[in-house]
């Protein structure tokens, strides 16, 4: 009888040279060569196995008539069934421990090997000194660049604050008002090619410019200025629509109150001030005494009321601005000023601007020639 053992690897291996040559042309790495090498091997065992399972005797079936010792049962156990599962390894949970699972039924087993983990750290001993128990709690540490958690806002702090918001406002609208209410003096000429002195003109600072020409043109009227010298100077005449203001060189428009460039601390060429008043509430005088009432049955026209009222009001030389120069506030006809505005000194004038930066400007006339001024 030949030696099963030769029988089996002598072919092999000469149809694993075989192969090999077959499968490999010119020169290979040597880890090509090994890996060829074992795909070929394995390819024989498996057909080794596949030819020795064919060549096995088949057992006969049994007779029809041939009892079954197993009984009924055996012949209903050899139905094939539908496959039973198998049941799952019972594992002990710690209570306190509750460990959460992701997966499948299939990844039974590495959750019970998971939660045996986890048992076990939680089980050794906690050293003060350092250990599994301080390692875990290092991993864990603040974020510095989360900002602290705002408070939960009440509804009574919300009202406080809206409270305090609406005090702050009315303040501010009190020192407002009394701002606005603060009469000034604003002296002032009448130019039409020559300056004709005017006069000085009470004003308040909440007061726009259009209230200061209307009181201009009076008090001109009221000097009869230009009646005896040209009948075209006739400024009571000119209505307001018709009469401008130059602070300056600078054509201030209607619409505009002296408040606003009081508390914008508006400047025109050359860096001055076109209203260099100031922006802060009067001190409260405690030396004025208040009206007395008339008696009782007597009758007070508002005339009356007025000239007292006039009658406690400062004095011009009170009232602040009364010594600026009258030339730097110009009244003059806006008719006269569109015919000679190609002259000087009405080509220098030029219509305020709030976005204009004054103090960088260069000045050209309306030819865009630049104006040189001897300083």
């Amino acid at each position: 009888m030949s030696d099963p053992q030769a029988s089996r690897f002598t072919p092999q291996s000469k149809n694993t040279h075989e192969r090999l040559s077959t499968h490999t042309v010119g020169l290979v790495a040597l880890s090509d060569f090994r890996k060829r090498r074992a795909e070929i091997l394995e390819q024989q065992e498996r057909e080794a196995r596949e030819a020795a399972l064919a060549a096995a005797p088949k057992p006969d079936p049994p007779p029809a008539g041939t009892p079954d010792n197993a009984g009924s049962d055996s012949a209903s156990s050899a139905v094939p069934g539908p496959l039973k599962k198998k049941p799952k390894k019972e594992t002990k949970q710690r209570p306190g421990k509750k460990l959460l699972s992701f997966g499948d039924d299939g990844d039974d087993g590495d959750d019970d090997d998971n939660a045996d983990k986890a048992s076990a750290v939680s089980e050794q001993p906690a050293d003060r000194g350092g250990g599994p128990v301080s390692e875990n709690k290092a991993k864990f540490k603040a974020n510095a660049a989360v900002g602290l958690a705002p408070k939960a806002v009440t509804k009574a702090a919300l009202l406080k604050e809206a409270a305090e918001r609406e005090t702050l406002r009315r303040e501010f609208v009190a020192l407002q008002e009394s701002v606005k209410a603060t009469e000034i003096a604003i002296p002032f000429v009448f130019y039409d090619g020559t300056n004709i002195p005017g006069g000085t003109v009470r004003v308040k600072k909440g007061d726009f410019i259009w209230v200061f020409l209307d009181r201009s043109r009076k008090v001109g009227e009221q000097r009869r200025v230009g009646h005896h010298t040209n009948v075209r100077r006739g400024w009571a005449r000119v209505g307001v629509d018709d009469l401008m203001l130059v602070r300056g060189t600078v054509i201030i428009p209607h619409h505009y109150d002296f408040y606003y460039f009081v508390i914008n601390k508006s400047t025109g060429p050359g860096g001055i001030r076109l209203f260099d008043y100031s922006a802060e509430a009067p001190a409260q005088s405690t030396s004025t005494n208040p009206i007395p009432e008339p008696p009782a049955g007597v009758l007070v026209t508002a005339a009356v009321r007025t000239a007292a009222a006039r009658a406690r009001q400062p004095d011009f030389s009170m009232l602040e601005g009364f010594g600026e120069d009258p030339r730097f506030t110009k009244v003059v006809d806006r008719r006269w000023y569109e015919r000679h505005k190609h002259i000087y000194p009405a080509s220098t004038w030029q219509e305020f601007d709030p976005e204009m930066d004054y103090l960088s400007q260069i000045q050209k006339d309306n030819g865009g020639n630049t104006f040189f001024f001897a300083k």
